[in-house]
C-alpha cells in the first residue's frame, strides 16, 4: 500500500476532507488512495459490487467546492439511483439487466453538492429484507473483525468497507435496523434518522425507510445528516454538526438489557448496553430500567407479518415494472418470493387493517418518550452471526426472517415510530469483536442523540480500535 493510501485509512470524513481544502492533499490523489485500498481490501470482504473508479477519477479533477470537496464515497446498491450506474437492489435479474439510471437520487445529488466524490456500490442483502449482505447476485460480504462473520446488514457492504478502511463514509438505508445492525458488527456510528411526520400513519414498507450514512465519528454522522437535508435546514456549521459541542444536560435514560419478553440477550450484548448505562451515569444521567410496554405486544407479530408480506408483493411488482415483465420464482430468492406469495392473499382491508395497527402501535411506544429522554438497548440480541447463517433456504424459505428477528429484536420498532436511533461502538468482547449499543429518542430528537453521542465518545473513545486486516 502506497504511504498516502496508509496515512489517510483510518481519517475521518471531516479530516480528509480538511486535507484537500488546505492544499495539503489533491482530491484526485485522495480518491486514488481510496481506490487503492478497495482493489486490495475488497477480494477477502466482497463490500464493493459495483466500481465507478473512472468517474471517480474524473469527478476528483474536476473539482468541487463543497464541506466534502474530494471525499471518496460508497452508494448501497438498494432503491438509490447514481446517473449513468445500474441499480441492482442485489437481484440477479436486475443484476443481469444492468439499466443504467437516467438521474441521481435526490439524496445523491446532494452527495454530489457536498463534494463526495462516488466510486462504486455496496453491497446488500435481496431488497434489504435480511440483515445480512449475501445475497445470490452477488455473494456473501464478510466482517473485517472476522471474515468467518457477518458484516450485518442490510448495510452490511458499506459497514464493511468502511471499517476496513477503504472509505471514511458509506450511504445506508435503513427498513428496520439496516444501518444500526451493520455499524454494530463492523465497530461504527450508525444513525437512523427520525422520519418525516413520524407521527403520522405509515401505508407501505418504503415509508419505513430511512437512508443515512455509516461512519467512523459522530462528527461525520452529524455533518452528513445536515447534508442529506439540503436546503431543508441552515448550512451544516449552523446545524446538526454544532450540536456535538452542546451538553446535553442531565437526562432520563430507560434501560432495556433483555429480550422484551424479559429473556436473556447474549451476555457480551446485556454487558454492553449495562457498561453504557453505568458510564451514561458517570457522566451525570440517570438511568434504571424501563421501556415501552407496548413494545411487548403479542399481537404485533401477525399484524407486522401482514404489513411486511404486503411491502414485498408492491415491491416484486416494481421489479416487474422495471424487467418488462412477469417476475418468476428463479427471480427471485426463497424468501422474498415467499413473502411475495402471502401479499397475494391479502385484501385492501387487511392492508389497511396493517396500517392503523402500525399506526396505533406507534402512538403507544411514542407516548413513553413523554416521561423519558433516551432509550438504552444492546443494537442486537446477539453478536455477529457466522457468515451463511441469515442465507435462503428453499426447503424453508422463511425460516431466514425467522432467524433474523431472533438476532435483531431491538432496532425494526424504531422504524415503525419513525424516531431516530443511533448505534454506537463503545464494547468489545473478549476477543476484540466489536459490540454495539442503541440509543432512541423521541421524534425530531436527532439533536439530542448526537449531543450523547459525542459525549460518550469523549469519554469511551473508538478510534483507535481498528479491524487488523
Amino acid at each position: 500500500m502506497t504511504a498516502l493510501a496508509d496515512q489517510t485509512r483510518w481519517l475521518d470524513a471531516t479530516a480528509q476532507a480538511a486535507l484537500v481544502r488546505s492544499g495539503e492533499v489533491k482530491a484526485s490523489e485522495l480518491v486514488e488512495a481510496a481506490i487503492e485500498r478497495i482493489e486490495r481490501l475488497d477480494p477477502g470482504l466482497g463490500a464493493v459490487t459495483l466500481r465507478y473508479f473512472d468517474q471517480a477519477r474524473s469527478a476528483a479533477a474536476d473539482g468541487s467546492n463543497g464541506p466534502l470537496a474530494g471525499v471518496p464515497f460508497l452508494v448501497k446498491d438498494l432503491l438509490t439511483d447514481v446517473r449513468g450506474q445500474a441499480c441492482t437492489d442485489a437481484n440477479v435479474a436486475l443484476k443481469a439487466q444492468a439499466r443504467p439510471a437516467d438521474a441521481d437520487s435526490p439524496l445523491v445529488a446532494r452527495f454530489r453538492a457536498a463534494g463526495l466524490v462516488l466510486a462504486g456500490r455496496t453491497a446488500s442483502s435481496e431488497f434489504g429484507t435480511t440483515p445480512t449482505a449475501e445475497s445470490a447476485a452477488w455473494g456473501a460480504t464478510r466482517n473485517p473483525w472476522n471474515t468467518a462473520l457477518s458484516s450485518g446488514g442490510s448495510s452490511g457492504g458499506s459497514a464493511a468497507a468502511v471499517a476496513a478502511g477503504m472509505v471514511p463514509a458509506a450511504h445506508g438505508t435503513d427498513a428496520a435496523g439496516s444501518i444500526r445492525i451493520p455499524a454494530s458488527c463492523c465497530g461504527l456510528v450508525g444513525l437512523k434518522p427520525s422520519r418525516s411526520g413520524a407521527r403520522t400513519a405509515v401505508e407501505s414498507v418504503m415509508d419505513l425507510i430511512v437512508p443515512s450514512v455509516l461512519t467512523r465519528s459522530v462528527r461525520d454522522t452529524a455533518l452528513f445528516l445536515d447534508i442529506a437535508r439540503g436546503d431543508e435546514g441552515p448550512a451544516p456549521a449552523d446545524g446538526y454538526l454544532a450540536e456535538p459541542g452542546k451538553d446535553p444536560g442531565r437526562l432520563r435514560i430507560g434501560l432495556l438489557d433483555t429480550r422484551i419478553d424479559g429473556s436473556p440477550v447474549h451476555p457480551d450484548c446485556a454487558q454492553a448496553a449495562r457498561s453504557a448505562a453505568r458510564l451514561l451515569e458517570s457522566l451525570g444521567h440517570h438511568v434504571d430500567p424501563g421501556f415501552p410496554a407496548a413494545l411487548g405486544d403479542s399481537t404485533l407479530d401477525q399484524l407486522f407479518a401482514a404489513f411486511w408480506s404486503a411491502g414485498m408483493g408492491d415491491l416484486l411488482a416494481d421489479v416487474a415494472r422495471r424487467l418488462g415483465r412477469d417476475v418468476t420464482a428463479s427471480d427471485v430468492e426463497p424468501l422474498n418470493w415467499a413473502l411475495g406469495t402471502l401479499a397475494a392473499d391479502l385484501s385492501a382491508d387487511d392492508r389497511q387493517a396493517a396500517s392503523e395497527g402500525v399506526a396505533g402501535f406507534a402512538r403507544s411506544v411514542v407516548s413513553w418518550w413523554d416521561d423519558r429522554d433516551l432509550l438504552l438497548t444492546p443494537t442486537q440480541a446477539e453478536p455477529p452471526l457466522p457468515s451463511g447463517t441469515l442465507a435462503s433456504d428453499p426447503a424453508e424459505p422463511m425460516a431466514p426472517l425467522l432467524r433474523s428477528t431472533q438476532f435483531a429484536p431491538f432496532t425494526p420498532f424504531v422504524n415503525f415510530t419513525g424516531q431516530p436511533a443511533i448505534s454506537l461502538p463503545l464494547h468489545t468482547d473478549t476477543a476484540g469483536l466489536p459490540i454495539g449499543v442503541q440509543l432512541v429518542a423521541a421524534p425530531g430528537r436527532e439533536d439530542l442523540l448526537l449531543r450523547v453521542a459525542a459525549q460518550l465518545e469523549a469519554a469511551a473513545p473508538w478510534g483507535e480500535r481498528r479491524p487488523g486486516l
